[in-house]
């Protein structure tokens, strides 16, 4: 590699790594960076989904503070994310990319304009369960069942193609709980430390000969450094500035998948 391409593999890392941490769709700087080079598409998106794993690590151990007291729910997403990882890693190796591309604008749009409802959304159900008499921090058993089939259903598009899942999370989870921003972020890096975890041992053991290693280990140490770093900021932002961040990089995400 030559040093402009070594320097530029790095900085799409760090930017990636944090992302990641305060939003969710560092992919969209790191895999447009290795296809600029020359990498195929399919070795791009292994290569990037391995090298971000210490960016997930780095931010969810950022976050550790606002994962407390989400245990008892976590317990279910973590395997419902782990088991869509898998099927999303096995889609990625045998159908055409353009195939499962198609549908994630539209995947999307959808999360981003639940991100912008959420407090609307949220105070409706607060509103209907207090005229039921129901406590609306108890999350109904259907409230439960959805959240954990539409965490599978992420982990299998976060295990294909990975861009944009954390966005796809929090507005998942932003209608379904009843949650603080800064905590639905935490249990966001959380879910997709472990997909972008299946997926990368996935594509070790599969396609360890189709892996750019070169371009891994820089993203690896990138992100690891922007993972820290958007853990740093992103925790201190308001609601408000949060879920800004998030629709702002949504969007940018959205502009560049049609784009392709």
């Amino acid at each position: 590699m030559s040093a402009v391409e070594i320097i530029a593999i790095f900085l799409a890392g760090v930017g990636a790594g944090t992302i990641n941490a305060v939003v969710g769709s560092g992919t969209l700087v790191t895999f447009p960076t290795l296809v600029a080079f020359g990498y195929p598409p399919v070795v791009a998106t292994m290569s990037n989904a391995i090298g971000l794993v210490p960016g997930s690590a780095s931010g969810t151990f950022g976050y550790r503070r606002e994962l407390q007291g989400q245990g008892p729910r976590l317990k279910w997403q973590i395997p419902a994310s782990f088991l869509g990882a898998l099927v999303g890693a096995w889609l990625l190796l045998h159908l055409p990319e353009a195939t499962f591309k198609k549908i994630v604008p539209v995947l999307l749009v959808i999360a981003l304009v639940l991100v912008v409802v959420q407090p609307r959304l949220q105070a409706t159900i607060r509103r209907r369960a207090e005229a039921a008499g129901r406590d609306h921090d108890t999350v109904t058993r259907g409230r439960f069942v959805a959240l954990i089939i539409a965490t599978f259903l992420v982990g299998i598009y976060g295990g294909y193609f990975a861009a944009a899942q954390g966005i796809l999370l929090v507005g998942v989870m932003g209608v379904l709980l009843p949650e603080t921003m800064q905590r639905m972020n935490a249990a966001k890096n959380l879910l997709t430390l472990v997909v972008n975890t299946v997926a990368a041992t996935t594509y070790i053991i599969v396609g360890f000969d189709r892996i750019a290693w070169g371009a891994v280990a820089l993203i690896a140490v990138g992100s690891l450094i922007g993972g820290f770093v958007g853990a740093h900021y992103g925790r201190r932002l308001s609601p408000v500035v949060l879920r800004g961040c998030i629709v702002v990089f949504g969007l940018i995400a959205l502009w560049r998948l049609l784009a392709v």
